[in-house]
């Protein structure tokens, strides 16, 4: 990784962490499987040992299981030695907080976060890798942002990328733009207070099931479709409560507040789409794509110069990696297996 921040930069490290494709690519190259969702723990748990704060001006917080809950310590820790500010400090852990709760409760596709990487400059910008599991199905779907395309909105369209393996049918996404109205709506219904809630969440019931138990006992390919617009089996009624008492003014700052998790989330989804006629996305935003396009233009044409830059830049990071001739060998021998041997002799 020296070669990209120190012939690059901070930022563009930053910006190549956060494009799913050339952090895929990475982890190729240095030889993980390709389709394992083993990479994306892998992965950030090297870039961690092998980033240096100190020399590279980069550091990685989090990571996997319970240690992804010393994130905030981590960025406390890293931020004392970049000297920021303390306005920055919490800037920085709201940032970690914020994204993980995107991911987490904003969007329901059946997919909770068990991996949160955080990477942060000394300049403060920062990225966020992070992976969630399906139990169902043990597929795996990871979530990408960057500050340095940021545009400091949590809510509406954030990420720089969400990619998995399969696409869902039916998916709660209130951070897509057609979720703005229900999102509105979802902060006006929680300033009513937790009485009012329970009374409009029983009044949707009917609509969408005669009980909550209907579809608790089915198997998870007959109910996924219907039980992710099923009414929640527990709402926060405290959460809610101190929610209505600091009366949010947006969204949010709604979904920051402790104990407004995915259930909460959904009831007031529901409601404003059953009782006020204000409905959330239920599109799963998961992209497909390619890093540089088809050989049939689809889903756009290649970018050739693109795809030669990230070539030079992996092929410039294994050639000076302080690393034996022999681990260089095999480095560049697992890309090429993607890039045939050109007449210059690169790769």
């Amino acid at each position: 990784m020296s070669i990209i921040v120190d012939e690059y930069g901070h930022d563009e490290f930053l910006q190549r962490v956060s494009d799913p494709f050339w952090f895929q690519a990475l982890g190729c190259v240095l030889g993980y499987d390709w389709h394992s969702s083993g990479v994306t723990t892998v992965l950030t748990g090297v870039l961690k040992k092998a980033l240096k704060p100190e020399e590279h001006g980069v550091a990685v917080c989090g990571g996997k299981g319970k240690t992804s809950l010393k994130t905030p310590e981590e960025i406390r820790e890293w931020s004392g030695k970049f000297a920021f500010s303390n306005a920055d400090v919490e800037r920085l852990v709201y940032s970690s907080m914020m994204s993980a709760k995107v991911d987490n409760a904003a969007i329901q596709a059946g997919y909770p976060l068990y991996h949160h990487a955080f990477f942060l400059s000394d300049n403060g910008n920062w990225a966020v890798v992070q992976q969630g599991m399906s139990k169902q199905d043990r597929t795996a779907r990871r979530y990408h942002w960057a500050s340095t395309t940021f545009n400091k909105d949590f809510i509406n369209e954030p990420h720089e990328a969400i990619v998995g393996d399969s696409k869902r049918e039916v998916v709660l996404d209130m951070t897509a733009r057609e979720s703005e109205q229900c999102r509105r709506t979802s902060v006006d219904i929680s300033k009513e207070g937790p009485k009012r809630v329970r009374r409009l969440l029983e009044s949707v019931r009917p609509a969408y099931q005669k009980s909550l138990q209907e579809w608790i006992s089915k198997p998870y390919n007959e109910t996924y479709a219907v039980g992710i617009m099923a009414l929640p089996r527990r709402v926060n009624w405290e959460a809610l409560r101190e929610a209505y008492e600091f009366c949010p003014q947006n969204y949010e700052e709604l979904l920051g507040f402790k104990g407004v998790g995915a259930a909460t989330v959904r009831g007031l989804a529901l409601i404003s789409e059953v009782i006020y006629g204000k409905p959330p996305s239920w599109k799963d935003p998961v992209k497909f794509s390619f890093a540089y396009g088809g050989k049939d233009g689809v889903p756009r044409p290649v970018d050739k110069k693109a795809m030669d830059r990230s070539i030079q830049m992996l092929e410039d990071g294994i050639g000076r990696a302080r690393i034996d001739s022999k681990m260089k060998l095999r480095s560049l021998k697992a890309l090429r297996r993607f890039v045939p041997a050109t007449d210059s002799g690169r790769v």
